[in-house]
């Protein structure tokens, strides 16, 4: 529940809007695509995982595989990703409740919702995986009952004018703006799908790491292929791809015209769990990636202290803290020139580095010293090395088709640009301990 958890948010009941409507129908098969590189990304790690269970954060497998050099880079980007994450969630989060609470700023309802998210991740882990348990219940179920209703609808229940698959290809055909578009839109839906590893995170405050990591391993696939794939699919059976705007739910609109009261308002309450669900995990990993490079020497060491309750709560702080700074820079933007184009920059940041993330992550398992039960407990050395190495070249397809795709060179020189200095403070960092 935890990775579903993360995995679901604003992004695929709100941003698939985005990608619908610059790619088309042929959306899917960038979901689909998007889930393969996800899934073996996935499969690599819980092999390590499995081999070394709770190391405390994802990060940590490259940094066993590939020294603490590589460990710095990842873990920085990692936390900087995710930090970003909290801002944007917490001020999607109060856009909503905006509308029912006008009275109040924007900014003021985030901070509310980061204050009682930070406090909820200070009380303990334990805290944490319930709250995020339930908020998760909730998205499984919403799209659940999504997928029910609207398939029932094209199979013509209570419709005897079903589209059926009529508006996968009547308006401008399949793939409208053409095959090279699945490309454009795949660095999106991998952004949307970022959040499976933080289990991999949890499981080190988990007493059963092993077994949870092997299931996700398995189910993965089944978990994407369920919320994105299939919603997907059946949204744009229901409507044709060219009503769908950015910016607005894509859900809300297959909903309304099916016919069910209220789809908008329900709809706004369900993104609503998935955002705080997302700011929830935000606050979590954060917190945890620091933590743990503070304790590997990456991050200040006044970082490691914990409460009684075994509570990372410096790091905590520190994370939202930053979170917080991204959320007003996001509520500052549309009417500060200089705020715009930071935040800009921030978002563009993000765009390739999970990217970059998990090609390390991938080239990790090449060097990773395996125990000698690594084959009895998840499979063969060489289905493995095919798993990464597909993995590995499929990542760096989709980062060289960034350079070519309209838009999309900003985000990769942007994300480049913040490696760059990961990689300068790492060398600022060396020179000092030399010193």
């Amino acid at each position: 529940m935890i990775s579903i958890g993360g995995i679901i948010g604003a992004g695929v009941f709100v941003g698939s809007s985005a990608a619908i409507a610059t790619i088309g129908p042929a959306v899917v098969l960038s979901y689909l695509s998007a889930g393969i590189i996800v899934f073996l990304v996935i499969k690599t790690l819980s092999r390590m995982a499995l081999d070394q269970p709770g190391l405390g954060a994802f990060t940590e497998y490259v940094r066993v595989s590939l020294g603490d050099s590589a460990g710095f880079i990842t873990g920085w980007m990692y936390w900087y990703f995710w930090v970003i994450v909290v801002g944007i969630e917490a001020i999607a989060g109060a856009k909503i409740m905006a509308e029912w609470l006008p009275m109040f700023e924007v900014w003021q309802i985030g901070l509310v919702l980061m204050t009682v998210l930070t406090l909820v991740n200070l009380t303990s882990a334990r805290s944490y995986g319930e709250f995020e348990f339930w908020f998760a219940s909730i998205k499984v179920a919403a799209i659940v009952v999504f997928v029910v209703v609207a398939a029932s609808w094209l199979l013509g229940v209570g419709n005897s004018a079903t589209p059926g698959l009529s508006n996968l290809t009547a308006h401008q055909g399949f793939a409208p703006f053409g095959w090279a578009a699945i490309f454009a839109g795949m660095t999106t839906v991998i952004f949307s799908m970022c959040g499976a590893e933080i289990v991999t995170v949890a499981a080190a405050e988990s007493a059963e790491s092993g077994k949870t990591m092997s299931r996700l391993a398995a189910s993965v696939v089944l978990r994407i292929l369920l919320f994105y794939v299939i919603a997907i699919l059946l949204i744009l059976c229901v409507l044709p791809w060219t009503e769908i705007k950015s910016g607005n739910s894509p859900f809300a609109m297959a909903l309304e015209r099916i016919g069910i009261p209220g789809a908008r308002t329900i709809m706004n309450l369900i993104v609503l769990t998935a955002v705080l669900s997302c700011l929830n995990s935000g606050v979590y990993v954060t917190a945890r990636t620091l933590f743990v490079m503070a304790d590997k020497g990456d991050a200040p060491r006044w970082l490691t202290t914990v409460n009684k309750r075994q509570v990372p709560v410096r790091a905590i702080l520190l994370g939202s803290a930053f979170g917080f700074i991204a959320m007003l820079i996001s509520s500052g933007s549309p009417d500060n020139e200089f705020m715009s184009k930071l935040f800009t920059f921030l978002i563009n940041a993000t765009g390739a580095i999970m990217l970059i993330v998990y090609f390390f992550v991938a080239l990790a398992h090449f060097r990773f010293p395996y125990g000698a039960n690594a084959v009895a407990n998840s499979g063969s050395k060489r289905s493995a090395d095919v798993i990464a190495g597909v993995a590995a070249v499929a990542i760096l397809i989709v980062m060289a088709s960034m350079a070519f795709i309209p838009g999309m060179p900003s985000q990769l020189a942007a994300s480049c640009g913040f490696l760059a200095i990961v990689v300068v403070s790492l060398l600022i960092k060396r020179a000092l301990q030399k010193r």
